[in-house]
């Protein structure tokens, strides 16, 4: 990733625009945000995503929309499309530049506090730095998934996300280390089993053969990597098949939940929408 010498730090919009030019042309994927750091919302067309995405993200489907509306998938190297006219009111009502790290072959660790960058201090090799609001951004060569809270006040911004541009930073780009990686290889969680009715009658569940349930968890998994399109309707689906299966006789548990979890996450549900999907899919069921 390499950075533009001179970059706009105002608040025009006409700066935003220039400092999205200068960063397409070296290579780092763009993107207007609006108030609040947020990417623009979907166009109509393309709400949640029902068109499978902005194919030059590689992204599955024939979307051809010329407005930002897909978040971290919207962000470009390409100058026609971040000045034609589709993107024109964006620009207008931009707060701020974003950039996909990912896409520019980057990892940012988002450090929001002083205790997290003193961990960094003590923790991670030197690179580059840049200072944001509240706290640094430490950018390393090299990608990696993507995870928020990978421990008190440290977010890992890379593959399928976008992170605000505030400037090239100081110091040099060093490589990825491993401790950045390990951040994501989480302990597993202890078993606990969902909290849900047992099914009337008493007996004992069935369901309760492991390879029975591992059967089924593993076809819900491809199921959701194997989504081409509707990813939150698919996700959606599946939770509801898995819980209506498996969840009223306390054979889940946290560990399996996770392992859906993580799945929905590779096809770029945040865990927020993972949250929101499992516990729709309870109600609906009437756990």
């Amino acid at each position: 990733m390499t950075h533009p010498t001179t970059i706009p730090r105002d608040q025009d919009r006409g700066a935003h625009l220039a400092t999205a030019l200068e960063l397409a042309a070296t290579g780092v994927p763009v993107l207007p945000l609006r108030a609040g750091k947020i990417p623009f919302g979907n166009c109509p067309p393309c709400r949640d995503n029902a068109c499978g995405g902005r194919p030059n993200m590689k992204a599955p489907g024939p979307c051809q929309c010329p407005y930002p509306c897909h978040g971290w998938a919207a962000a470009t190297v390409n100058p026609a499309t971040i000045v034609s006219p589709g993107w024109a009111t964006a620009w207008r009502q931009a707060e701020a530049v974003a950039f996909c790290p990912g896409g520019a072959g980057v990892t940012v660790v988002d450090l929001d506090h002083a205790d997290a960058i003193a961990w960094a201090r003590r923790t991670l090799p030197v690179t580059r730095t840049v200072p944001t609001t509240r706290g640094e951004h430490w950018i390393y060569q090299g990608t990696m998934a993507s995870a928020n809270a990978v421990r008190p006040g440290v977010d890992i911004k890379s593959a399928m996300s976008y992170a605000r541009w505030l400037g090239p930073g100081t110091g040099t780009t060093t490589a990825l280390p491993d401790v950045v990686r390990a951040l994501l290889v989480r302990k597993p969680s202890p078993v606990r089993a969902v909290t849900v009715p047992v099914p009337a009658g008493g007996g004992e569940c069935r369901h309760r053969s492991p390879a029975y349930l591992e059967r089924g968890l593993a076809m819900a998994e491809q199921q959701i990597t194997g989504a081409a399109s509707g990813v939150h309707a698919t996700v959606y689906r599946v939770f509801l098949a898995v819980l209506s299966t498996h969840g009223r006789c306390g054979c889940l548990t946290e560990t399996h939940m996770q392992r859906l979890f993580a799945a929905a996450q590779t096809k770029g549900e945040s865990p927020r929408h993972c949250t929101d999907a499992w516990a729709n899919a309870r109600t609906a069921l009437g756990m």
